[in-house]
C-alpha cells in the first residue's frame, strides 16, 4: 500500500536543522502517526511522502514556504509588563500561551525591560529549511472515525 490521501502512516523521523543539529526526533519513541493529505505535517513532507511505502526511507528538505513559513514580523509584539500580571520570574527564551481569536497560541519571550515585554509568536521554526530523515514504518486506510476527527488514534496517534 502507498501513501496517499486519507491514508494513516506512520514514520519515524529525525529533524535537523541548517548547522545539523536535532532539532525533533521520533528515535526512541513511537512513530509519528498522521493522516495523509489533510495537514497534520508540514506540507512539503507531506509532499515527499506521497508514494512512499513502508520500509522507504528519504531525506527531505523542506523549504520555510512548505514548512512552517516565514518568520512574520507582524508576530513580534512588545506590551507593557503590567498587561502580563505577576508572571514570577520572566527570562529571555521563556515559552507561554497567548489567548489570540485564533485560540491558544505559543510565545516565546524576546526581551524583558523595566517596563516591557517582547514576544515572537512565529512557530520557532519559522524561516528555517528543515532536514529530515524519515522511515515509514506503516500505511494503512484511516478508519472513517480517524477521518471525523481528523487525526490517528492509537499507537504514535492520538488517545480518546
Amino acid at each position: 500500500m502507498i501513501i496517499e490521501k486519507n491514508k494513516a502512516v506512520t514514520v519515524h523521523y529525525t529533524l535537523k536543522n541548517k548547522a545539523g543539529e536535532v532539532v525533533d526526533s521520533s528515535e526512541g519513541q513511537e512513530p509519528l502517526a498522521y493522516i495523509q493529505g489533510i495537514g497534520n505535517i508540514v506540507v512539503g513532507l507531506e509532499k515527499q511522502l506521497e508514494g512512499k511505502k513502508v520500509g522507504d526511507k528519504l531525506d527531505a528538505e523542506v523549504s520555510p514556504e512548505e514548512g512552517y513559513g516565514e518568520t512574520n514580523d507582524e508576530l513580534i509584539r512588545t506590551l507593557p509588563k503590567e498587561q502580563f500580571g505577576d508572571l514570577g520570574d520572566v527570562k529571555v527564551g521563556l515559552s507561554f500561551y497567548i489567548e489570540s481569536p485564533q485560540g491558544h497560541v505559543p510565545a516565546t519571550i524576546l526581551e524583558v525591560t523595566d517596563k516591557d515585554i517582547s514576544f515572537d509568536m512565529n512557530h520557532p521554526l519559522a524561516g528555517n529549511t528543515l532536514f529530515f530523515s524519515v522511515e515509514v514504518i506503516g500505511v494503512r486506510d484511516a478508519t472513517e472515525e480517524e477521518l471525523e476527527h481528523g487525526h490517528v488514534h492509537g499507537p504514535g496517534g492520538h488517545a480518546h
